[in-house]
């Protein structure tokens, strides 16, 4: 397998602010405050960033793919303008009850995100702010890390936490101690 260093990241709550009634349109997608500086610092360190989310809203009627693809070109453009690049968005537009395989915590996302880039995710971090993000990728052998921004704290709250999971403040803090840890080995 190659090595390809990569990084996989929810959207919603973890680059972005979340919503409990979905991020519907282009106006409602906002980035959090230095989530796009973390993404840079990623690349610039040499790694690819790829997005893994659940856009259930697809399926309920909240919003079509024309608009998943404007918010979705929102967040490119706001990566760009930081000097960052998100190298692919992988989503599940499916509700709960449709039952796939690809809608986190089952990690047919993150199967596939291995497959296209050829990479064994032993190890590869995974951040989430949700359960579901961080088991999806534990189950196939990721790092969980879950951020405090989103849902975040309320996840930390319930406890459950897979094995091995830290805990960071949000996305920039995470990529600080990351990027710290990996200059030292």
């Amino acid at each position: 397998m190659a090595q390809t260093k990569l990084i996989i990241l929810d959207r919603d709550g973890v680059i972005n602010h979340d919503s409990d009634a979905f991020i519907k349109s282009p106006d409602e997608w906002i980035a959090i405050d230095g989530s796009m500086d973390a993404i840079a610092q990623l690349n610039q360190a040499g790694y690819k960033v790829v997005v893994a989310t659940n856009q259930s809203g697809i399926s309920r009627k909240l919003f079509d793919m024309e608009t998943l693809n404007a918010i979705h070109a929102k967040m490119h453009d706001a990566a760009q303008l930081a000097g960052a690049s998100i190298d692919a968005v992988f989503f599940c537009p499916h509700a709960a009850d449709f039952n796939c395989d690809c809608r986190k915590p089952k990690p047919g996302m993150i199967k596939e995100i291995a497959q296209r880039y050829d990479i064994d995710l032993k190890g590869v971090p995974v951040v989430g702010d949700s359960l579901r993000d961080l088991q999806a990728g534990f189950i196939v052998g990721c790092a969980p890390h879950l951020v405090l921004t989103g849902k975040g704290e309320k996840t930390l709250a319930a406890g459950g936490l897979p094995p091995g999971a830290q805990v960071h403040l949000n996305l920039a803090t995470f990529v600080e101690k990351f990027l710290m840890l990996e200059a030292e080995n």
